[in-house]
């Protein structure tokens, strides 16, 4: 396995194996690390047996729970995962059941989920993600939306002007959000900006999205608005019109959810369906990192990729109400 560092973003091909140099980072097809944290890749690709692990100085981590919230707290720098870079249609997502949730491919109906390419917009139209100790309660009704959460951790849609890569951890500045209202549920999504995007030091608020990108926001609310429409789902709602809230707001938003994630790692018995292990946090959910690694190599290190239905690339076109 071959790692190079450099400090300029360049592809690159030696003895025939492709790898990308990023600013500070390590990166092959297969593992690749960014500042303090490494993402390794078992099972095939576009398979259910895929699995993306997430390690720090001392072994194997929780993207959800031991990755900090917070980059730099002072300066409301953020940590965001990248579950999907823009411009695919795999949805992966930090999957919660599983020990040290592992970012995996959503499966519905026992096939694995890939978003459809609804005109004139190619998979995810951003780099999108999710923040690290957060939690959307699904007990809890907003007191805004008059929803419950959706059970997840805020979704992150960073619009910068790099495509990420699949496990990468950004640290970006937040500029806003939706409220998308998902089946009933509350689906927040914030939108934020990698601190080191050339545009990063212009965007300080959502008025400055309009300003130095005119059209991402209609285009991020009519996306979400229709995405699921070509799987028979209704159009998507949205709390407050569908305007995107400001920066302050979304601060607000981010601060209940990190309550709700920290009530919830504290209680004695975890939510269904969540998995809250942890090897940083010294609570009743923490395991050693010999049981990490041994969580890790249940999984098999290698795989046979899956066959991708050409269907994934077909467009859908929209008729909106």
């Amino acid at each position: 396995m071959f790692f190079a560092r450099c400090r300029a973003v360049a592809k690159c091909v030696l003895a025939n194996q492709s790898f990308y140099r990023f600013s500070t980072v390590y990166f092959n097809s297969r593992h690749f690390v960014r500042k303090m944290y490494t993402y390794t890749e078992r099972g095939g690709q576009d398979t259910q047996e895929y699995h993306g692990f997430f390690s720090g100085s001392n072994g194997y981590i929780s993207p959800m729970h031991d990755i900090p919230l917070y980059a730099d707290s002072p300066n409301k720098v953020f940590n965001m995962v990248v579950e999907i870079p823009r411009w695919t249609n795999a949805k992966m997502e930090i999957n919660l059941a599983s020990s040290l949730n592992p970012m995996k491919q959503d499966i519905k109906k026992g096939k694995l989920r890939y978003v459809n390419n609804v005109f004139p917009y190619h998979g995810y139209i951003w780099n999108y993600g999710a923040l690290p100790q957060t939690w959307e309660d699904p007990q809890v009704v907003d007191a805004d939306t008059r929803c419950k959460g959706d059970g997840d951790p805020i979704d992150v849609c960073e619009i910068g002007t790099m495509v990420a890569k699949r496990g990468e951890v950004k640290q970006v500045k937040i500029l806003g959000v939706m409220a998308l209202i998902d089946e009933g549920e509350t689906d927040w999504k914030v939108l934020a900006i990698d601190v080191k995007d050339p545009l990063a030091s212009k965007m300080n608020d959502i008025g400055d999205v309009d300003k130095h990108m005119p059209g991402l926001l209609k285009a991020t609310h009519e996306w979400f608005k229709i995405y699921k429409v070509p799987t028979g789902k209704p159009e998507n709602e949205f709390a407050f019109g569908g305007q995107a809230k400001d920066q302050a707001f979304a601060f607000k938003v981010i601060a209940d959810c990190n309550q709700h994630w920290s009530k919830m790692m504290g209680n004695a018995q975890a939510p269904q369906n969540l998995s809250c292990s942890n090897t940083t946090l010294n609570n009743a959910s923490t395991i050693t990192t010999a049981d990490a690694q041994k969580i890790v190599e249940q999984v098999p290190a290698t795989g046979t990729p899956g066959t991708v239905s050409a269907s994934v690339d077909e467009w859908h076109y929209v008729k909106q109400t």
